[in-house]
């Protein structure tokens, strides 16, 4: 672990701070659409942002949860549920079911952050599980499992508890969610560990959809059900859900991606921009593809990704 900050350098009380962040764990059936990828048994951080019950974590650790439990810094247990889980930025929300031993968060604005800030990154523990770290990049990046964000926070030294952990600025707000680690290189050639925090600006304007619905107020994106790759030889599809949309339609592991609806495409956030600017959720994809040196036209039927979860409560 890297160095822990010094509670002296803060014109905040660090200590309360730190103890609105919670450890998550969930439970997830064995027949989840998710299972097979992201394991049954899930394990992170969340960060208490409202009073008396609402905490934000990254959504992969809760999405098709049957059950989720929260430890606050006291140790008391709580039972909760996932209340939202959003696609598009990552995000996901819990409702706690009893009371939290613990003072709310409160939320910052990453656009206010600049490259070189120092930065805490934290998870649940207190001082032990917190460590003093920059922000090292403010960029795209495009995730294989159909996700893109256009500014992206990246923190080294990269925390290695990174799951939900808490992004928190110098004046004490949250700012972010941590959602991966990842391999970066600096400008001397040598690489290093980063984590990719989801900026909190995403959440902002869908927060109350969120808390209300359960999720955007509005038709979900095309989602096709598959992980692609950036390589050396272009898009490659990497796999696919099983009986998903991509699987369906007969796309293959191996196929590289040419076009999507004629136009040529050259990146990953490419790719699924211009896909989810065809249309909603249902909307038929076609795909030029290239398998074993051929060029195959595919038509895949899109889907809304909610409508294939195990678990009803996000809807």
């Amino acid at each position: 672990m890297e160095p822990h900050p010094d509670p002296a350098d803060y014109p905040f009380d660090l200590d309360t701070t730190l103890e609105s962040i919670v450890s998550v764990r969930a439970q997830i059936p064995e027949d989840g659409l998710t299972a097979p990828i992201l394991g049954t048994e899930r394990n992170g951080h969340g960060v208490l942002i409202e009073d008396p019950d609402l905490v934000l974590t990254v959504g992969y650790l809760i999405t098709e949860a049957e059950s989720v439990w929260l430890v606050d810094y006291s140790g008391n247990t709580v039972p909760a549920h996932t209340l939202s889980y959003d696609q598009e930025t990552g995000f996901g929300l819990i409702q706690a079911l009893g009371p939290l031993q613990a003072e709310p968060m409160p939320l910052g604005r990453s656009s206010e952050l600049k490259v070189g800030d120092r930065v805490i990154v934290a998870g649940a523990g207190g001082i032990e599980q917190a460590i003093s770290t920059n922000l090292v990049g403010k960029r795209e990046f495009a995730g294989h499992w159909e996700y893109v964000l256009d500014e992206a926070l990246f923190t080294t030294p990269a925390h290695d508890n990174w799951s939900g952990a808490a992004l928190i600025d110098s004046r004490g707000l949250l700012c972010g969610i941590g959602s991966l680690v990842l391999q970066t290189r600096s400008d001397n050639g040598s690489v290093h560990n980063a984590n990719l925090m989801i900026p909190i600006d995403v959440l902002h304007p869908v927060l109350d959809d969120l808390r209300r619905y359960g999720r955007r107020n509005q038709p979900g994106r095309p989602w096709l059900g598959w992980f692609v790759q950036e390589t050396e030889h272009g898009l490659v599809v990497a796999g696919t859900y099983q009986s998903g949309p991509a699987a369906t339609a007969g796309i293959s592991t191996g196929d590289v991606i040419h076009e999507v609806g004629g136009e040529t495409i050259e990146d990953l956030a490419s790719l699924f921009r211009t896909i989810w600017a065809l249309g909603d959720a249902g909307v038929e994809i076609p795909l030029t593809l290239m398998r074993d040196g051929d060029v195959h036209n595919i038509v895949v039927h899109s889907v809304d990704r909610y409508s294939c979860l195990k678990t009803a409560s996000i809807h």
